[in-house]
């Protein structure tokens, strides 16, 4: 018997008014352990399996040296996080796969999207990639994490610090590159993987992909949505410390999201590969409405729409040397839908805010000149457009770069890379930005140095935004500058590894300096300023003009300084049995003038411990996974109190039922947030948080696939 899960989903939506909370724990469980009535695999399927984790210490990695090889051969550490690793803790999310499992990642999600932090730096500083290719769009600086598509997840890889030497601009505080599967063997396969929990959080990936005599089809929809929740419903009155009153304001902003993807690949021989693929986001919010007797209400909700369409190809003269393409096209776009009538707009009424369009091209040349060393030569362009009409934008910029890679087995154990990128600017002419690294290999251990340099040349917005606003009757301005320096950063790293099948452990210890930091300033108002701003937004009232004591200007401060530490530890302790946990410290600050600051929303330790147990019975395969998440205060600067730090602990089981050559099903059940730990602080203009969950839930998920 197969249970469809959306057969379970809209059942237990129907009997959740009259079931408790542990009824439908009970229910899920009875279901998840329905006799098998066809046959199951043999053991010796399942214990290969199992047997993977073991293999999965030194999994093939490509972001850290623009080429596929094993991770401990990579003179530049990389953090994986397998799509194993990510089903068994059950995570259905982009944004809960790196908060459970990097403690050097943080977010912080809003209306506008979600404010990613990794390694003490910001959304600005960290590029996401897709296969390689960069993941645009923006909304204030927040990144729209609903994009990416969990169906395809393959594995995450990230590579901590600058990276500008393979990647460009924006490689400063590290990359994230997420790299999709796409199976080539023959088969058609459908799959269907759904995840529900409180609060109206229920998630469905599903799948069809066909591969035969070359070819492939890689069809997938996804669909990630949640309801709007509050911790406290009370705020401070403006103006008082003491006085409170009732809001509707929802502390975590709900939102629908849909994502649409096709991909095709041809492989007519060894040789050759090609791929072309589309994909198609659409993302509303879901926030109360305008009311006259509360607070807190919006009269629109913010709608997203993405669409990414890229073609490419590799070319392999053997199997050390090859030439790969890559043209992409990635558009995105947002602003206000209506629901409440207003004095200007009507119901359904949509007002765009942003449209960004990225267009990049990639020529990649990888070659084995001799069975020692592996060398990259490569050229990209890039083209930005950006209209923003809140901001009075409508502004393009392009580069163009060249850069080279040497990896050089110099002799026994002991390797060296060197790479070079030449980027030049539209705006801010030619930049060179160089790499090195050494690693000293001997038996199991791996000593790394790496020395890289970081640039990243300030947004569109940054330059030329010309914002004007009303909010609750105050007025806010931001002006871009047009006199900006580019960023420029220098890392520094050393790295001790021990690595074998049964136990990898990790030390490393880095420096991060950037310089010229674009920050936007608070620039006090007198009277000749005043009659500026008045002469530049003609719509701004005297009123308004009166009441308002500082705009923002885009500025470069003098520098910013991240010091940190990282520990990661994981071992199969025994047979079906995985320990893994991961410390990160981070001191991060800022220079401004002569005084240092600590750098907004950073944390000075955190860990991520996990705990893993799978063992396979005659039909039945179990999997328990126990995942806690440590962190202390983040930091918030200028009036803004620090947010305390919290720990969150998630329990997640697995079934598994290999039920016939054609057919698993695989239901689990877990708890989220074990401890019941909630930010329950009352709101005010001066109150900022790091800890977003509404408290304990119960997660359910069914996963079914036909093959």
């Amino acid at each position: 018997m197969i249970i469809n899960s959306f057969y379970v989903y809209y059942y237990i939506s129907l009997c959740k008014e009259v079931l408790s909370r542990d009824s439908i724990f009970l229910l899920l469980f009875i279901l998840g352990n329905i006799p098998a009535q066809a046959q199951i695999h043999k053991m010796e399927r399942r214990d290969s399996s199992m047997k993977s984790r073991s293999y999965n210490l030194n999994p093939v990695v490509v972001t850290g040296s623009g080429h596929h090889q094993r991770l401990k051969s990579t003179a530049t550490p990389v953090r994986v996080l397998s799509s194993q690793e990510i089903q068994e803790q059950g995570i259905s999310t982009f944004d809960g796969a790196l908060t459970r499992m990097m403690p050097q990642a943080s977010m912080a999600p809003n209306s506008m999207g979600t404010f990613l932090r990794l390694n003490g730096l910001g959304n600005k500083y960290i590029l996401i990639l897709i296969n390689g290719q960069k993941l645009s769009g923006d909304i204030s600086n927040n990144v729209d994490l609903n994009r990416i598509n969990m169906a395809r997840v393959k594995r995450i890889e990230v590579l901590d610090g600058a990276a500008s030497s393979l990647y460009g601009s924006d490689a400063i505080a590290g990359v994230i590159n997420i790299i999709t599967d796409q199976p080539t063997q023959n088969l058609i396969s459908v799959t269907s993987d759904t995840r529900i929990s409180g609060h109206g959080q229920f998630t469905e990936n599903v799948s069809l992909d066909i591969y035969t005599n070359g070819f492939g089809s890689y069809t997938s929809f996804s669909r990630d949505q949640a309801d709007s929740y509050q911790n406290n419903d009370l705020e401070y009155v403006k103006g008082s410390e003491t006085e409170t009153q009732q809001t509707i304001a929802p502390f975590f902003t709900g939102y629908r999201a849909n994502i649409l993807g096709q991909k095709f690949t041809y492989a007519p021989n060894q040789r050759l590969a090609l791929n072309a693929g589309i994909d198609y986001s659409y993302k509303i919010t879901d926030r109360p409405e305008t009311r006259q007797d509360i607070t807190g209400g919006t009269d629109y909700e913010m709608r997203y729409k993405g669409l990414r369409w890229n073609v490419g190809g590799i070319y392999k003269f053997t199997s050390r040397n090859s030439l790969q393409a890559d043209f992409t096209v990635d558009r995105f776009r947002y602003g206000k839908e209506y629901d409440v009538e207003t004095k200007d707009y009507a119901v359904g009424d949509y007002v765009q805010s942003k449209k960004q369009r990225t267009m990049e091209g990639e020529l990649k040349a990888i070659l084995g000149f001799n069975n020692q060393s592996t060398t990259i030569f490569g050229a990209d362009w890039r083209k930005d457009y950006l209209t923003a009409t809140s901001g009075n934008i409508d502004q393009s910029v392009h580069t163009l770069a060249a850069y080279a890679q040497h990896e050089q087995k110099l002799f026994k154990d002991f390797t060296a890379t060197i790479g070079l990128r030449l980027t030049h600017h539209k705006t801010f002419n030619n930049h060179l930005t160089p790499k090195t690294t050494l690693m000293y290999a001997p038996g199991n251990f791996r000593f790394r140095a790496t020395y890289s340099t970081g640039f990243r040349a300030p947004g569109l917005d940054e330059l030329y935004y010309h914002y004007f606003s009303v909010n609750r009757g105050k007025a806010q301005i931001s002006f871009g500058n047009q006199d900006l320096k580019p960023e420029k950063s220098h890392y520094v790293a050393l790295n001790a590894e021990y690595r074998t099948q049964v136990i990898a452990v990790s030390l490393t210890g880095y420096l991060n300096r950037v310089n010229d930091m674009v920050v936007k300033q608070n620039v006090s108002i007198d009277e000749a300023s005043r009659e500026m701003l008045m002469a530049e937004f003609p719509e701004m009232t005297q009123d308004q003009a009166e009441k308002m004591v500082s705009y923002a200007l885009y500025q470069n401060s003098d520098k910013g300084d991240v010091k940190g530490i990282q520990l990661n530890v994981s071992a199969n302790l025994f047979r079906g049995f995985n320990l893994s946990t991961n410390y990160a410290y981070t001191y991060a600050r800022t220079k401004s003038d002569e005084t240092w600051t600590v750098l907004e929303r950073s944390i000075r330790h955190a860990a991520t411990i996990t705990a893993n147990y799978h063992h396979s019975w005659n039909r039945y395969g179990l999997n328990v996974n126990l995942n806690g998440r440590l962190l202390s205060k983040t930091y918030y600067t200028g009036t803004y109190e620090d947010a305390p730090g919290f720990g969150l602990w998630n329990l997640n089981t697995t079934h598994t039922f290999d039920l016939v050559k054609w057919a698993l099903l695989e239901p689990s059940i877990g708890i989220d947030n074990l401890f019941n730990k909630v930010d329950r602080r009352i709101d005010s203009p001066t109150r900022k948080y790091a800890l977003f969950t509404p408290g304990r839930m119960l997660v359910i998920g069914l996963k079914v696939k036909f093959k």
